[in-house]
């Protein structure tokens, strides 16, 4: 076994490396780039090195200068996680060239699969079913399109080079292929410094289900059984889980087979997950290898009794798997989600920030959470904005839904916009709770998962209360609770007086009134009057109101009031009105950006006539392209930015005038 590893990745996979290195006993190496100088995993690592500025091209996809610090600190081995050098076979290569063992596949193995063309040509040889598509090397747009025509719409188009929804997208019909083409390409040359793809047929109503393989130096392959990975957007996983509801145990066997020759092919060692579409009627196709550990492996290691990165480390240092395929079995039922910083209301745009307040559940052996962050720490532009996994486990898939749902209700997340809130009506659609899953879930059930307009006059209510009780925690102060002065109960001599609150939530303003009578208090809401009894309560605050009692977690951040556990989802603003009347008036008739970013492309002409919906500018921000649309039917005025430039959230892009 090594003595000292470095970890050539960030966020929650080094984390869980350090973790499963400290465990036994193995001395860890992080490194940083500018923008994780803070972060969480340099604080745990042993030591830590600076590797460059914030942009990865310029840090974290330095091979280079990674094996420089590996042998600067004697570092035996380098584990890359996922993502970033995980799956570059020149880095695997130049560290068996420096004498630093690579934690994972050869970079044979990494070249035969990493090219998703070659490896749907070995595939093929060897049997395996594949989608009906081109794969070849041609890449000219029109002879691309061509192909597509003969295939049948809708297709599928597919950087040849990546994974993780990258440079991947459907077209339904010809007249939209080229421009998606162009956008793929680029978004791929920008991702996996390849802008080669290729074109299949897209599969109605997918499953996808994918095969966790592992192989050692002895020759030995197992499987580790599969994990639905259907509920995506974007074609990017969002919900996992294992076993695959509704898996027969002679489909199981066919998959894990096909998985297992597919990794013998290529003569694979390390950890690796073989991708398959699974039509309705049973039948699958080969889709690609991912020659690397999976954000999702946690729920394999939940049904399984794993620790894979343990795995991992034990097959690099040359010893045999520590289990055969006959003394694996499966245990239960595990479901993943993805908690991220981002906006599912506004087309899931990513969010930036602090994470001025973070309380995540687990620790009870049923809920585990992988966080590459703790409270504190900033979620910037330059990587993927996951903030952490929500892993449940159970004894079967009806008992683990219901820990999911109680875990997602725990979970407190202000400074960033998050998608706990449309994470939790997703599992409660028919949809995913009766496991009728495909990879058009989320499009499917677009009523069920939009946000409600408003909370009723209750969440108004509460929402009032919960502004008036403490600055921070959303908790009584307690420095002095009998000084006149900690009271903001409208005390004054005679008749107490409102308090009056002007709150905003979802695009509505309401104002609510406050009076207090002792612990009880009277609220005024246009014409209605109501009490309410409020207490404190180890968690938060228990308010009965309305003859219910509500458990009410809040956290006032700089008059922005979020309330954990109650619908609604975007935060209460509390508005100031004295404060309001000092700032200065907001320039109208732009569009500004939704995140820092850099602009790619201004599709449009200055001066031109625009459709609402029409793309205006195309934003590049944590590695996916978003499309700026125009707001209305209108003119284009004029363009604020260059292609190529950094812009900052709020920086206006263009001058729009509508009509």
């Amino acid at each position: 076994m090594f003595d000292k590893i470095l970890i050539a990745n960030r966020g929650e996979i080094a984390c869980r490396v350090i973790a499963t290195c400290r465990r036994l006993g193995i001395a860890t190496v992080a490194v940083y780039s500018d923008a994780d100088r803070d972060a969480r995993h340099v604080r745990l690592a042993d030591e830590a090195f600076h590797i460059g500025p914030a942009p990865a091209a310029e840090s974290y996809l330095r091979g280079e200068v990674l094996l420089a610090v590996a042998q600067r600190c004697g570092a035996q081995a380098i584990h890359p996680g996922y993502g970033f050098l995980s799956e570059n076979a020149a880095f695997a290569e130049a560290c068996t060239a420096a004498g630093v063992v690579f934690i994972g596949p050869p970079a044979s193995a990494i070249r035969a699969m990493g090219d998703k063309s070659a490896a749907k040509a070995l595939m093929h040889a060897a049997g395996v079913p594949l989608t009906p598509g081109y794969h070849g090397e041609r890449q000219e747009p029109e002879f691309l399109r061509a192909q597509a025509d003969a295939i049948g719409y809708p297709v599928l188009i597919k950087a040849s080079a990546g994974g993780g929804g990258k440079g991947m997208r459907r077209v339904d019909r010809s007249e939209d292929f080229i421009a998606a083409l162009a956008s793929c390409q680029r978004e791929a040359q920008s991702a996996f410094g390849n802008a080669h793809v290729l074109v299949e047929k897209y599969v109605e109503r997918p499953r996808h289900i994918e095969i966790q393989v592992f192989a050692d130096t002895q020759g030995n392959v197992v499987h580790l059984f599969e994990r639905d990975c259907s509920v995506q957007r974007r074609h990017q996983k969002v919900l996992e889980e294992a076993p695959a509801p509704g898996m027969t145990e002679e489909r199981r066997a066919a998959m894990g087979l096909a998985a297992v020759e597919a990794a013998r092919a290529v003569g694979y060692v390390g950890a690796g997950t073989v991708e398959f579409i699974a039509g309705p009627q049973g039948d699958f196709y080969f889709m690609e290898m991912n020659t690397r550990l999976q954000v999702e492996h946690p729920v394999t290691e939940c049904i399984t009794g794993t620790d894979l990165v343990e795995w991992q480390l034990r097959v690099a240092s040359g010893e045999p798997l520590p289990k055969q395929q006959a003394d694996l079995r499966i245990h239960g039922h595990a479901i993943e989600a993805r908690l991220y910083a981002e906006d599912a209301d506004r087309g899931f745009l990513p969010s930036t920030g602090t994470l001025r307040h973070l309380r995540l559940p687990g620790g009870d052996g049923y809920v585990r959470v992988d966080a590459g962050v703790e409270e504190g720490d900033a979620i910037t532009p330059y990587y993927d904005p996951m903030i952490a996994k929500l892993i449940v486990w159970d004894v079967d898939r009806e008992a683990a839904l219901r820990r999911m749902r109680t875990a997602l209700a725990d979970c407190e997340i202000a400074g960033v916009t998050t998608n706990v809130d449309f994470l939790a009506r997703l599992i409660a659609t028919p949809s995913f709770s009766g496991a009728k899953l495909d990879t058009a879930l989320i499009e499917r059930e677009q009523a069920a998962l939009r946000a409600p307009d408003n909370a009723g006059d209750e969440g108004w209510m509460l929402a009032a209360l919960a502004s008036q009780r403490g600055t921070q925690a959303g908790l009584p102060d307690t420095c002095d609770p009998h000084s006149p002065w900690t009271q903001a109960d409208g005390w004054r001599l005679g008749e107490r007086a409102w308090i009056w609150r002007e709150l905003e939530h979802r695009g509505r303003r309401r104002r609510v009134g406050l009076r207090r009578h002792g612990q009880a208090w009277e609220i005024a809401l246009d014409d209605h009057r109501a009490h309410a009894q409020v207490a404190s309560s180890a968690t938060g605050l228990r308010v009965e109101l309305g003859g219910r009692q509500w458990p009410l977690r809040a956290w006032n951040d700089g008059g922005r009031l979020h309330l954990f556990g109650l619908d609604g989802g975007q935060p209460w603003q509390i508005h100031d009105a004295i404060a309001e009347a000092d700032q200065p008036p907001t320039e109208a008739g732009g569009l500004v950006a939704p995140m820092p970013g850099r602009v790619i492309a201004l599709p449009a002409s200055p001066g031109s006539r625009v459709q609402r919906g029409q793309p205006l500018v195309v934003l590049e921000a944590m590695k996916m392209e978003h499309s700026l649309n125009a707001p209305a039917d209108g003119t284009l005025k004029a363009y604020r930015v260059r292609e190529g430039e950094l812009v900052a959230e709020g920086a206006a892009l263009v001058e729009f005038e509508p009509d």
